[in-house]
């Protein structure tokens, strides 16, 4: 509400206006103060006897009044300073009181309450010691001291309702601004959580892939011997694989690039293609899906990054090992999803190969999905990964 103290606000054009009606307003309310002293009505004469002043002192006083309204131009850079002393000359001074009731008003709009109500208390004094020096001829003492302060009471108090009401405004736009940047901040948050769900799938659905072709690759290096049909057949897989793979890629890109967007996501009726794949590297995989009803789609989507993640995993530390999918459950049972594979009858082209990140980020996942993961070495020498998903009826 008020201007910089480092640096001084440049007056707009509405502030001229403004400042320039003011001065109005208090030569205007200063001609009429002069114009209300006639000669004392005849028949009976007044109450009480006008003070007639020098003429010295009256011209004294229409260039003070004159001054008062000249300064309320510098109302906003010194509002406490201007409306003190005209208080102090108002309680002398007639006809500088319009300048002191706009001071009074400005002080009250610009400064907080407890300024401009101690100035206030100081004008009642001013009025106060006014009537008693420059009394009413028309009207006895309490009547012109009680007018006087009531007019400085409804000068203060609407100063002080537009104060309060600038203060309201003020607040109303700061909540706005502090929304708007809670809103940008959550919607940032929610595109950061979709870009990390978007990179969880690049890790499961190019993991996958690449352990594809990974595998073939190997076999046709470590078995140079492979009959002709079969490096057919293996290249045919390749090629499929690393096309495939390229599609996922165009496809995040093409999610990461969209405002708006969501990467395509498998489901539940997925698995029999999943498990082909795995079929065509000779991996040996068996499924039995034996639940009932449709899964959610959020249920089947983990089921399937699931038997993804265990499916590579046992590519990479099994190769050629028989690997058994279960999928059981129901509508109030919760969805589980049992894989199993055997010991490898070789061991891994690469000991220890992998970060392990696969299984943190899928028991991420299915604590995301309030579900529970259990993974672990088999007493055959094998390793088992079983997961259970919530299924609400």
């Amino acid at each position: 509400m008020n201007a910089p103290t480092g640096r001084r606000r440049r007056r707009s054009v509405r502030d001229w206006v403004v400042d320039f009606t003011m001065f109005l307003l208090a030569v205007g309310f200063g001609l009429a103060l002069a114009l209300e002293f006639p000669d004392p009505p005849h028949g009976g004469g007044p109450p009480t006897p006008a003070v007639d002043l020098p003429l010295w002192l009256s011209a004294a006083e229409q260039l003070v009044a004159l001054a008062g309204c000249v300064g309320l131009w510098w109302r906003r850079r010194r509002p406490v300073e201007l409306a003190v002393v005209l208080v102090l000359l108002s309680s002398v001074l007639t006809l500088v009181s319009g300048a002191m009731l706009i001071a009074l008003f400005s002080l009250a709009v610009h400064r907080p309450p407890k300024v401009s109500l101690s100035v206030f208390a100081l004008a009642a004094g001013a009025a106060f010691v006014h009537a008693i020096v420059r009394p009413d001829p028309y009207s006895p003492f309490l009547v012109d001291f009680l007018l006087g302060l009531a007019i400085l009471g409804a000068v203060t108090g609407w100063g002080l309702t537009v104060h309060h009401r600038r203060q309201l405004v003020e607040s109303l736009r700061d909540r706005a601004v502090h929304a708007e940047a809670e809103a940008r901040l959550r919607a940032e948050q929610a595109q950061h959580q979709v870009r990390e769900s978007i990179a969880r799938e690049i890790h499961d659905v190019l993991g996958h892939r690449l352990s594809l072709l990974s595998v073939l690759a190997g076999a046709l290096e470590y078995r140079p011997d492979t009959p002709p049909e079969q490096v057919a057949r293996s290249a045919k897989v390749i090629r499929e694989s690393a096309h495939q793979a390229l599609q996922d890629l165009r496809e995040v890109i093409g999610v990461l690039r969209a405002p708006v967007g969501e990467l395509p996501q498998p489901t539940m009726a997925d698995l029999h293609q999943l498990v082909g794949e795995a079929d065509d590297v000779g991996a040996r995989v068996e499924l039995a899906q034996e639940y009932e009803g449709r899964a959610p789609d959020r249920v089947g989507r983990a089921a399937y990054r699931i038997v993804q993640e265990a499916l590579t995993n046992a590519r990479k530390h099994a190769p050629g090992a028989h690997t058994r999918v279960r999928v059981s459950g129901g509508p109030g049972d919760g969805l589980t999803v049992d894989v199993v594979n055997d010991a490898p009858a070789a061991p891994p082209e690469r000991p220890g190969d992998g970060s392990g990140q696969g299984l943190v980020g899928l028991a991420e996942r299915v604590s995301l999905a309030s579900g529970r993961l259990e993974h672990g070495p088999t007493e055959s020498g094998g390793w088992r990964l079983s997961a259970w998903l919530p299924w609400t009826s």
